[in-house]
C-alpha cells in the first residue's frame, strides 16, 4: 500500500509568493495542499482548529506584519513540520535553530523546493520527534520572534570557565571560538582552551547572533576574529582565525548561506 500523500499548508503575506508556491508544489507532485493564508491570524486559525491536525507541514514565510512566522509557531497548539520560506538569507540560522525541516530563499526555484521535499520525505512514516514536544520551544519561538522586531535583548560579555575548584571569567570579545569536543565545550582564548559549561547549542541561543555565527555543528565563532574565508576542492569552505595559531576551522555546507549573509559575500 503506497503512502498517501502528505497534507501541506501554505502561509505568506504576499498572494504572488503563494500562487508561485502553489504552482511549484503541483508541478512537483507527492503533496497535498490542505490550504493556505495570506494572513497569519487567519492561519493561526486554521491550525489551530480541527482541520489543522490533518496538516502534516508548513511552508512558512517568517517577515510578515503583525504575526511573524515565530510568532506563529509559538501560538500553535500542535507543531508540525516547517520548511520556511523568507526573501532574508540571514533569517536561514534561526529556522534552523527551531528545527526546521528547510529553509527556501524567495524566489523559490525548482531545484530549493526539490530539495526541501526530500528531506521530507525522508521523514516518513511521519512521526513527531521529540523537539517537537520540547516545553522550552515556545520560549525560544517568542524569543525569536522579539528579536525579528528588533526588541534586542542584553548579551552577556563576561563567560564563566571552571578551573579546578576555581571559577575565572572570560571576556568573550577575547574568545575566538568555542569547540565542541569529546562531550565537552571550550571556549578558545589565544589558542587557549577553558572549559565552559554550556553546549553549543545553548552558546548560539544565548551569546550575541551579530558576534557569534554557528558554522559547524561542533563550532561556534567569533566573526570579529575571523581572517579570511578559504574555498577548497569540492566546495569546501574553511576559515581562517586571526588568532596567533591561525586557527583554521570549516563550515558545514549547509551554514555556508548563513556566512555568506553574515560577512556580505
Amino acid at each position: 500500500m503506497e503512502d498517501s500523500p502528505l497534507r501541506a499548508y501554505l502561509v505568506d503575506d504576499e498572494p504572488l509568493a503563494i500562487e508561485r508556491l502553489e504552482r511549484l508544489l503541483e508541478s512537483a507532485g507527492g503533496l497535498r495542499i490542505a490550504g493556505s493564508a495570506t494572513d497569519p491570524a487567519q492561519a493561526l486559525e486554521f491550525l489551530n482548529g480541527e482541520s489543522g491536525e490533518t496538516v502534516d507541514v508548513l511552508f512558512l514565510d517568517i517577515q510578515m506584519p503583525v504575526l511573524s512566522g515565530f510568532d506563529l509557531l509559538s501560538r500553535l497548539d500542535r507543531q508540525p513540520f516547517v520548511i520556511f520560506t523568507t526573501a532574508y538569507d540571514e533569517y536561514a540560522l534561526k529556522a534552523f535553530e527551531v528545527n526546521s525541516i528547510d529553509y527556501l530563499v524567495k524566489p523559490i526555484e525548482t531545484e530549493q523546493l526539490a530539495r526541501a521535499l526530500k528531506k521530507l520525505d525522508r521523514l516518513r512514516p511521519i512521526v513527531k520527534p521529540d523537539w517537537q514536544r520540547d516545553p522550552e520551544l515556545p520560549a525560544l519561538l517568542k524569543e525569536l520572534a522579539a528579536s525579528l522586531r528588533g526588541e534586542r535583548q542584553d548579551y552577556p560579555r563576561r563567560i564563566a570557565s571552571r578551573v579546578g575548584e576555581r571559577i575565572v571569567f572570560l571576556d568573550l570579545d577575547a574568545v575566538t571560538h568555542f569547540l565542541a569536543q569529546d562531550k565537552l565545550t571550550y571556549a578558545l582564548v589565544a589558542g587557549r582552551q577553558n572549559c565552559v559549561d554550556q553546549t553549543i547549542t545553548e552558546l548560539e541561543r544565548r551569546l550575541d547572533p551579530a558576534k557569534f555565527l554557528r558554522v559547524h555543528r561542533s563550532a561556534l565563532v567569533n566573526v570579529d576574529w575571523i581572517h579570511e574565508v578559504n574555498s577548497w576542492f569540492a566546495g569546501k569552505v574553511i576559515l581562517s582565525l586571526k588568532d596567533p595559531q591561525r586557527t583554521q576551522i570549516p563550515v558545514a555546507r549547509d551554514r555556508v548561506r548563513s556566512l555568506k549573509a553574515r560577512l556580505g559575500f
